[in-house]
């Protein structure tokens, strides 16, 4: 039976997303008769831990659902024993980038790559925990329906199934790499303040995450359109595209990988830095590898806490790093753009070594302008202050630590190389752990 991991990593109270996500597990396995693994990664707090404990205890028994809740000890312990069971060099390093004290939205993924692999999963689907599913006729709408569809396929398969075909003809032979969607609603990055105060400084901020050599029009129609997902119109029926998907037109929050990606390839580790995990969707691209790309959009909402004071310090940071980051990205990704095919091996499987030699080379002072990005983040600094209040606090904190970040945009880099370069071992010996003990999986139904 084909086995499949529907992931939901968290550090905060999200029952609702929780239930709603057994129940989209529910629906994959009865329509498609797969068994589906809900991995809940848990790094919340005591008090928050112990209510999620007991909603996934309350859960229905639901038939080819396994539900798999994972504190961060016992995150820990798996780490802990894949590694060692690898025989990587710098142990200690390495479970340091896999589970950081810091938010990475890069290494909360790879820990499900992981334990999906110690699992037998074929594929993992990822919700976040500030996201919800829309509704038609009183019925949720699951990505997981399409994900489920077409994702492992070969695309000349994957063809009959979707609404149209974009894909070069070319490439019909190879399997369907991804699948994945958007989200309706607020913007997914925490800007739109900006627009209200003062569009011109918007136009600015915006700008600084688009590449400098872009022609204007470029910029003015990706300024429009980024952070902005799908828009607002809401599903009234399925609509999929084989193609070469975008990373402007998938959400992290939906989207699902077959395993011969991220068994090959991590994701950047790097910590407080939105849109580092975007990085196999531009690899997925890159290489050519067909994609489907559906409307099931999920609905995107800020949470309470990011609309504190302290929530929006630490995202305006996360958005900071983000900004910076973007040059040593960049020049990877054109990098991938130009290897193209060569990035597959004979069989077809991405070539770890040379993303890690992409990723190594980006990491090197020489190819990004310390003094360009230095540039970068005063342009932010500068933006936030003609809009006083609490950007402007938000200005002095960003300025304060200026050097760190500027160092930490190389050195997230070398981290993420390094990583790469002992992915293969990681997920190896993943497959080769192979026990629930130190999961705690609770059983339900007949998985």
């Amino acid at each position: 039976m084909r086995r499949v991991c529907l992931t939901l990593p968290t550090n905060r109270a999200c029952a609702p997303a929780i239930r709603a996500a057994a129940e989209e597990a529910a629906h994959g396995a009865r329509r498609f008769g797969v068994e589906v693994r809900l991995l809940i990664l848990d790094s919340s707090d005591a008090p928050v831990l112990a209510e999620h404990r007991g909603v996934v205890a309350a859960l229905p028994t639901a038939p080819g659902v396994v539900v798999h809740h994972l504190d961060e000890d016992e995150q820990r312990v798996f780490l802990r024993e894949v590694i060692a069971l690898s025989g990587v060099a710098e142990p200690d390093r390495l479970l340091d980038l896999m589970l950081p004290n810091r938010v990475s939205y890069g290494a909360c993924t790879n820990r499900a790559f992981l334990v999906a692999e110690a699992l037998g999963c074929t594929s993992v689907h990822r919700r976040d925990s500030d996201s919800r599913y829309q509704y038609l006729d009183g019925e949720p709408v699951y990505p997981l329906h399409q994900e489920l569809l077409t994702l492992g396929r070969r695309a000349t398969e994957a063809a009959g199934l979707v609404s149209r075909s974009r894909l070069d003809p070319a490439y019909a032979d190879r399997p369907v790499a991804l699948v994945g969607g958007s989200f309706v609603g607020e913007m997914s990055v925490d800007v739109e303040e900006i627009r209200r105060l003062d569009p011109a400084v918007y136009e600015d901020v915006v700008g600084l995450s688009i590449p400098g050599d872009y022609p204007e029009i470029w910029r003015r129609n990706l300024i429009a359109e980024s952070f902005r997902g799908a828009g607002t119109a809401p599903y009234t029926g399925d609509r999929s595209t084989l193609m070469s998907v975008s990373p402007m037109r998938v959400d992290m929050c939906n989207i699902a990988l077959d395993r011969e990606v991220y068994g090959q390839v991590p994701l950047p580790p790097a910590t407080d830095t939105i849109g580092s995990d975007y990085f196999l969707i531009h690899l997925v691209q890159a290489a050519r590898l067909p994609g489907v790309l559906h409307n099931r959009h999920i609905v995107n909402f800020h949470t309470s806490e990011r609309r504190s004071d302290a929530g929006f310090l630490a995202y305006q940071l996360r958005f900071a790093k983000f900004l910076l980051a973007g040059p040593h990205f960049a020049t990877v990704y054109a990098a991938l753009k130009e290897a193209g095919d060569s990035l597959l091996d004979a069989e077809g499987r991405v070539r770890a070594s040379a993303v890690a030699g992409f990723v190594r080379d980006s990491a090197d002072g020489t190819r990004v302008d310390r003094a360009e990005n230095a540039g970068r983040l005063d342009a932010l600094t500068r933006s936030y202050r003609t809009l006083g209040g609490r950007w402007a606090a938000a200005a002095g904190v960003l300025s304060s630590l200026r050097e760190q970040l500027l160092d930490e945009a190389g050195q997230d880099m070398a981290e993420f190389a390094l990583l790469t370069e002992a992915w293969e071992a990681l997920t190896r010996a993943s497959r080769r752990h192979r026990h629930p003990d130190p999961l705690r999986e609770s059983v339900k139904g007949n998985a």
